[in-house]
């Protein structure tokens, strides 16, 4: 089965989409299916072309995987119109070598979203080719813009929502990373029968008893004898990390709590603007560590936070969630019941300490109350083990995918 992956995101990236997808590129590959990946030069999340690749076309091999990466225009302050610029250009420049697969004959075309934008190309190239066509939905991207307010006006809105869902319903196959996404692709009036869960995953093998050494937090410059509150990936918009700051401020006077940053992203400046203004000494922040050095980092914090804004738990499943469980971490969450996260929380009573979005209050009571229970979390490392094993999720959307009753 010959298999092109169309996205904007891949490794090595390390955070957030381009992560799953080079996992599921290589596992895919090594399955025996023949793959190819149309994408860019990775550059996320710190919204800068990575070293040693450049900003043009090129091909190579991941392992058994063939990779074309195309040219973009990368905003190194990204608004909403540099954001649509940047979409725009990747959809523009991959749209040749997307169309040039015509003469390889691909059997399935699996495009990533974010983004949309790439969406006449993947369905003229299966018209050409008889391919199947999966859109995977790792983030809402047209809900996500209206809810943090990065885009605005009724009539736009509106346009943008009957264009996406035209534009997912015309593939066969719409899959997506969580229960609520599924209910909000139902909720657009996409057929539920063409609707498939493929949730993100965890190695869990990987990060299952990691004893730590806090070699990780001794390089940083840690004091290894503190109780690390740590938040990990992209410092984005929609996570609205200044509450994090805010409460970092709040328990300055306890010398036993230190807070560690981790990441790389357009807020990055602002938040240690932030921190340098309150004068914080109890909070660090650190780029990306390595994926040899994550299970680790992860081991030694007593509180892991995955902050967002009202709305944004709505359109996305935060892809550091995975790995916080797989390691048996004590979350405190940042969303309401009725998202996708709320609902993680009530139907896995003990799984994270779910607390209000943007509320400096509820976020510090909420590690407060963290930091007081044991690890590693019984409940956190059974999910894992049930619901996040990497090569359990892939065997089964292979299987939905190749299942003839899921075609159009």
């Amino acid at each position: 089965m010959k298999i092109l992956i169309y996205g904007i995101n891949y490794s090595p990236e390390l955070v957030g989409v381009g992560k799953y997808t080079g996992e599921m590129a290589r596992w895919l590959a090594a399955e025996g299916k023949d793959v190819r990946v149309v994408t860019a030069p990775p550059y996320y999340p710190e919204w800068r072309i990575s070293d040693g690749y450049r900003n043009a076309y090129s091909r190579s091999q991941d392992g058994d995987v063939e990779v074309i990466r195309c040219p973009m225009y990368v905003p190194s302050n990204p608004s909403t119109l540099s954001r649509m610029l940047h979409l725009f250009s990747f959809s523009l420049s991959s749209a040749f070598p997307v169309l040039g697969s015509a003469s390889w004959k691909p059997d399935v075309i699996i495009q990533v979203v974010p983004t949309l934008f790439c969406s006449f190309q993947t369905l003229l190239l299966a018209r050409l080719t008889g391919a199947k066509t999966v859109v995977h939905i790792q983030d809402y991207e047209v809900a996500a813009m209206f809810k943090i307010s990065m885009a605005r006006g009724t009539w736009l809105k509106r346009f943008a929502f009957w264009a996406e869902r035209k534009i997912l319903d015309s593939f066969d196959i719409v899959s997506t990373i969580s229960s609520g996404m599924i209910e909000v692709a139902v909720s657009k009036g996409l057929d539920p029968e063409k609707v498939v869960f493929f949730p993100n995953w965890s190695e869990v093998e990987r990060f299952r008893n990691v004893q730590s050494t806090q070699g990780v937090l001794k390089k940083l410059g840690i004091d290894t004898d503190k109780k690390i509150v740590l938040y990990s990936g992209n410092l984005g918009e929609k996570q609205g990390l200044e509450t994090v700051v805010h409460v970092a401020k709040r328990l300055a006077s306890n010398p036993d709590i230190h807070f560690m940053i981790v990441g790389e992203g357009s807020a990055k400046r602002q938040l240690e603007y932030l921190a340098s203004e309150l004068s914080l000494t109890n909070i660090t922040f650190s780029p990306l560590q390595s994926y040899e050095d994550l299970p680790e980092l992860l081991a030694a914090a007593s509180c892991h936070l995955v902050i967002q804004k009202f709305g944004a738990a709505d359109a996305v499943m935060p892809s550091k969630l995975t790995n916080i469980l797989a390691v048996g971490g004590n979350a405190v969450i940042t969303a309401t019941r009725d998202t996708s996260l709320g609902l993680l929380c009530y139907d896995h009573d003990g799984i994270a300490t779910l607390v209000e979005p943007e509320s400096i209050e509820a976020l510090h009571d909420g590690i407060l109350a963290t930091l007081a229970l044991p690890t590693p979390n019984p409940v956190a490392l059974k999910y894992a083990e049930e619901f996040l094993e990497k090569g359990k999720i892939l065997d089964r959307f292979v299987s939905a995918v190749s299942n003839p009753t899921c075609m159009t």
